[in-house]
C-alpha cells in the first residue's frame, strides 16, 4: 500500500469568498511497522471519503501515514478550513489512551513496554489537539469519528504492556460546536467482522455508520444513536459487548443529508435548524446593541415542578416572562438584595413552571441599567432534555453517593442515588471486588411525572458476600457518555 494523501476528484475546487463549505479528511493506517497490523482501516476511510462526497464533502484521503506524513496531511487539512466551514475528520486505526488523552497512532509508532509511555507520547497524535486545531481554524461546526478502539497494541507475550488497555477515553470536555464519535465505549474493543464468513470489507462499525449518515432528514445526533443500536445490536450476536458512544456540544440540530419536509415545516415554525455549512437562515430579533449579553436559562427539577434561573450578564432593573408568543409579560418580582453594580434592589433571576409544563419557548425580557427595554429574547424549554440534564449535572456533582454500604442480615449495598436519579442513565454496571464493571443494576424506568420518587416495588440495593472488599460503578448516560469508573470501599 503506498502511503500518501489523496484529494477526492472534483473536490476543494476554489469557493466563493467566505462561502461556507464541507471539507473532510479521513486516514486508514493498515501497514503498521512496529504493532500488529490491522486489516480494514484503509477500506474503513475509502468507504467514509466515498460517503462523505455524496454528502457534498471535499474529501482529502490519507493512507498508511507514518508520524512525518501524518502531521503534513494535518497542516494540509488546515489550509483548506476556512472560518464558517463544516469540518469533518474521520480516523481509522490503531489508538491508545494514555491517563486520559487519546493519541492516534501513526504506522511508525515504536514498539513499547512498561514505563516507555513517553515513546508513544512522542511519537503520535492527541486527539485533543486535532480539537483545537479546528477551533483555531473557527469551523463552525466539527465533526470527529475514530474507529480506534481496539486492543492494547503494545501488549506482547512475556512482557509489561504499556500502561493503558483496549478503547480509547471519553472526550467530555468538548469546546461548542463539536460532535465527536466513538465506535466503541472505554474499555471496549471494536469488531472487525463478526465473524469467519464476514466477507465485509469494512469494519462493524464503518459499515453502520457510513449508511446511517446517508438517511435523509436525520441529524447527527439521529445517526449516533442509530449507529449505536445497530453496531451494539450486532455485537450481541456473538456476545462481544461494543457501544459506539457520542459527545454532543452543539448548539443546534446539524443535518449532513437535509430535513425532511415535515421537519422544514417544524423549524420554520419553531425556530431555525442547522444544516451543516449552507448558508445562514433568519435568526430571531436581538437588541442593536451589540453589548447586550443574551439571557440564559437553567432548568432544574423538583417535586412541585420546575424552576427555571436566568442568568443575565448586564445590570438589571426588572426581568420579566411569558410562554410563548401571545398574553402578557409577568414580573419576576424583587429578592431581598442590593444589586452593587445598580445601588437598587436586585430582580429575582427565577421563575417556576408547572411539573406537567409541555414544551415551550419562554420569552425574557429586562430593563437594563439605562431603563431601557431589551428583548423578548427566546429560550426554548423541552421537559425531557432539561430533566436528562440536570439529573447528569446532579450526578457528576455527587459521584461520592452513588453507593453506600450496610450490614444488615448480611452485607449489602445500596444504590438508591442512581435510582433517583435514573432519568439520567441508559445503563448502570458494577464490579464487584473488580475494577471491571461487568454487571448491570435493575432499575426501575423514568417517571417523567415523578423522576425522583422510587416504585415501592424496586429494590434499591443488592446482597453480598460478607468477604466483599470494594465495589465500582460506572455509568452510560443517556446521551451516550460514559462517566470515568468510581471505587468505593467499604
Amino acid at each position: 500500500m503506498v502511503a500518501g494523501i489523496a484529494l477526492a476528484s472534483a473536490t476543494l475546487a476554489a469557493p466563493p469568498a467566505l462561502a461556507e463549505k464541507r471539507v473532510a479528511l479521513v486516514v486508514g493506517n493498515n501497514e503498521y511497522k512496529n504493532v500488529p497490523k490491522l486489516q480494514k482501516a484503509v477500506n474503513d476511510a475509502r468507504t467514509m471519503a466515498d460517503t462523505l462526497k455524496q454528502l457534498g464533502f471535499s474529501v482529502m484521503i490519507a493512507e498508511n501515514q507514518n508520524r512525518q506524513q501524518f502531521s503534513e496531511t494535518l497542516l494540509a487539512f488546515d489550509k483548506a478550513i476556512e472560518p464558517g466551514d463544516t469540518a469533518f475528520f474521520f480516523y481509522a486505526g490503531h489508538g491508545f489512551e494514555i491517563a486520559g488523552q487519546n493519541f492516534l497512532l501513526p504506522t511508525d509508532v515504536p514498539a513499547a513496554t512498561e514505563g516507555q509511555e513517553e515513546l508513544v507520547r512522542d511519537a503520535s497524535v492527541l486527539a485533543d489537539r486535532i480539537v483545537e486545531r479546528l477551533q483555531n481554524k473557527r469551523a463552525r461546526t466539527s465533526i470527529l469519528v475514530f474507529d480506534a478502539c481496539r486492543n492494547n497494541p503494545f501488549e506482547r507475550p512475556g512482557t509489561r504492556a504499556v500502561a493503558g488497555g483496549g478503547g480509547l477515553a471519553p472526550m467530555t470536555q468538548l469546546p461548542e460546536g463539536v460532535f465527536s464519535v466513538f465506535s466503541a465505549g472505554p474499555r471496549q474493543t471494536a469488531l472487525d467482522r463478526l465473524s469467519n464468513d464476514d466477507t465485509n470489507p469494512n469494519s462493524v462499525f464503518t459499515r453502520t455508520f457510513a449508511k446511517q449518515l446517508l438517511q435523509p432528514g436525520k441529524n447527527l445526533v439521529q445517526v449516533a444513536q442509530q449507529t449505536r443500536r445497530l453496531v451494539s445490536e450486532a455485537a450481541e450476536t456473538i456476545r462481544h459487548k461494543q457501544i459506539p458512544v457520542y459527545f454532543d456540544q452543539m448548539v443546534d440540530d446539524v443535518f449532513l443529508n437535509g430535513m425532511t419536509k415535515a421537519q422544514d415545516v417544524a423549524g420554520a415554525a419553531e425556530g431555525p435548524q442547522k444544516l451543516a455549512a449552507l448558508p445562514p437562515v433568519s435568526v430571531p430579533r436581538v437588541p442593536r446593541d451589540d453589548s447586550v449579553n443574551v439571557p440564559i436559562a437553567s432548568f432544574s427539577r423538583h417535586n412541585g415542578g420546575w424552576t427555571v434561573v436566568f442568568s443575565i450578564a448586564d445590570p438589571a432593573l426588572g426581568i420579566s416572562w411569558r410562554m410563548g408568543d401571545g398574553g402578557d409579560f409577568r414580573e419576576t418580582g424583587f429578592i431581598d438584595a442590593l444589586d452593587p453594580r445598580t445601588r437598587k434592589r436586585m430582580p429575582n433571576p427565577s421563575i417556576e413552571l408547572a411539573a406537567d409544563a409541555p414544551a415551550g419557548t419562554i420569552q425574557v425580557r429586562y430593563v437594563d441599567a439605562a431603563g431601557e427595554m431589551q428583548g423578548p429574547f427566546p429560550i426554548r424549554f423541552d421537559p425531557e432534555a432539561a430533566l436528562i440534564r440536570d439529573q447528569r449535572k446532579i450526578l457528576d456533582m455527587t459521584a461520592t453517593s452513588w453507593l453506600s454500604f450496610r450490614e444488615f442480615n448480611g452485607l449489602l449495598v445500596y444504590y438508591t442515588h442512581l435510582m433517583s436519579y435514573r432519568c439520567a442513565i441508559r445503563e448502570a454496571r458494577i464490579g464487584i471486588d473488580s475494577g471491571v464493571p461487568d454487571k448491570v443494576l435493575k432499575m426501575p424506568p423514568c417517571d417523567p411525572r415523578d423522576p425522583s420518587v422510587i416504585p415501592h416495588e424496586a429494590q434499591p440495593y443488592l446482597k453480598l458476600a460478607p468477604e466483599t472488599k470494594s465495589v465500582s460503578v460506572e455509568l452510560t448516560y443517556r446521551d451516550g457518555s460514559v462517566s470515568e469508573i468510581k471505587m468505593f470501599r467499604r
